[in-house]
């Protein structure tokens, strides 16, 4: 049980040898609902709703309450800088062809990118695979094994210094077989799926689970945005011909956020559906002391993040500016897909394997991206992981954190059942 030290503040029982996590407040429903105020209702309903299926998704959906609560000591404090993706979890890996046509397999989301010391997306991982193995029904010994995997992966990859990478060619066991899955997939079957074509060419498909209707000024606000990221030459390629409001993700759901379907490579056939977003600060950045390096604008650090920790970056990745906000635009692939948690139960030796590669890959990120903006030399992460005493603190913090995880998620379901969010989530119609 927690021990309570004044009103709103909580010391978590975590083992002997490694720091309390405190926080800054016990009520994590009121403070779920203070960080998503004047989001999209339609979309923040979706978000709330998807958030009180399990404690890992609930996790998922709530980085900002995990930066909150963090309170790190000695190697989670003075490790080394790395640029981190700030929300590795589980499902933040997955498949994508790159610009280069390749099929890949690596992190896919830097939306909460910031610079940090190399144990924070290791520590926040850990505690989602053991959230994972909970969706997943794993005993809480398998979930332990797979955090010694993963730190496995990680902390080798980090002391051999070379950069990696994971592709369809080299890719084996089920992250073989997911890129192998993904390998067939066409835009044109992509197309078939979210859009209908009409007499007058392809709209949107509004389907309520992939997009749903925008309003004229939206419709005005994304072309308009289209036009700003169209470089000399790209005039018909990203002429844009339909707009909906986007559904995806889960902790980013009710952020402003389009797919726009655009002209391509030729009508109606070849059409590319795009995904614009708005970008936000880095949720990650309430935990830091640190200055952070100077970006043009928060979708330029996002981009920026990805472009430098990832093999290769999808096509069309770009940041845009727009006054005082900014937006993050790529192109929407059929090839987007992640590892089935379900089947974390049915082959755990596979998904061992799985896991340990996800550490390598994080690994290979942070050397990719190390001696930029402040980050630290590669010489200095190979120096680090040769001393491995930390990656006890790092589970022992993950363990920790995860009862508070479970905690919150019952308290967060007990207040939506009440009513608790529902103005917040009435339509734009009242």
């Amino acid at each position: 049980m927690p021990q309570y030290l004044s009103p709103g503040v909580y010391v978590e029982e975590i083992p002997t040898g490694t720091r309390p996590i405190q926080g800054v407040s016990t009520d994590a429903p009121a403070r779920v609902l203070a960080f998503n105020e004047g989001r999209d209702p339609e979309r923040l309903r979706l978000k709330y709703k998807a958030m009180s299926t399990s404690a890992f998704t609930f996790f998922r959906g709530t980085c900002h309450l995990y930066w909150e609560d963090w309170c790190g000591d000695g190697m989670t404090v003075s490790a080394p800088l790395v640029w981190a993706c700030g929300d590795l979890h589980f499902e933040n890996f997955g498949a994508f062809k790159g610009g280069n046509r390749l099929d890949y397999f690596d992190i896919n989301d830097f939306d909460e990118a910031a610079l940090a010391p190399c144990t924070r997306d290791p520590v926040r991982f850990l505690s989602s695979v053991l959230l994972a193995g909970d969706e997943a029904g794993l005993p809480t010994a398998d979930g332990r094994r797979l955090c010694r995997r993963f730190l496995d992966g990680f902390v080798a990859a980090l002391q051999d210094g070379r950069i990696g990478w994971i592709e369809r060619a080299v890719a084996t066991g089920v992250v073989g077989s997911l890129l192998q899955q993904v390998d067939g997939r066409k835009r044109a079957q992509l197309l078939a799926k979210r859009t209908v074509l009409r007499r007058k060419g392809r709209r949107i498909r509004i389907d309520g689970e992939h997009a749903l209707a925008a309003s004229d000024e939206e419709r005005a606000t994304a072309t308009r945005l289209v036009r700003i990221a169209t470089a000399p030459g790209e005039e018909r390629l990203l002429r844009v011909l339909h707009v909906a409001r986007r559904i995806a993700g889960t902790g980013s759901l009710g952020v402003e956020r389009y797919t726009v379907l655009v002209e391509g490579k030729g009508s109606p056939d070849r059409n590319y559906l795009l995904d614009v977003k708005a970008a936000t600060p880095s949720a990650m950045r309430r935990s830091i002391t640190r200055r952070q390096p100077t970006s043009a604008n928060e979708a330029e650090r996002v981009v920026w993040a990805q472009q430098h920790m990832q093999a290769a970056s999808p096509a069309l990745l770009r940041s845009i500016p727009d006054g005082e906000r900014s937006y993050v635009l790529r192109e929407l692939q059929p090839r987007e897909d992640r590892l089935d948690l379900a089947g974390m139960r049915h082959a755990f030796g596979a998904f061992e394997d799985a896991v340990q590669t996800m550490g390598r890959l994080l690994a290979w990120g942070q050397l990719r991206a190390s001696g930029r903006r402040g980050a630290a030399s590669a010489d200095a992460l190979m120096d680090f992981a040769h001393d491995t005493t930390w990656r006890s603190v790092l589970i022992d913090h993950a363990v920790a954190y995860t009862r508070r995880v479970r905690r919150d998620f019952r308290a967060f379901k007990d207040a939506r059942r009440a009513g608790f969010f529902d103005h917040q989530c009435a339509t734009r119609d009242g």
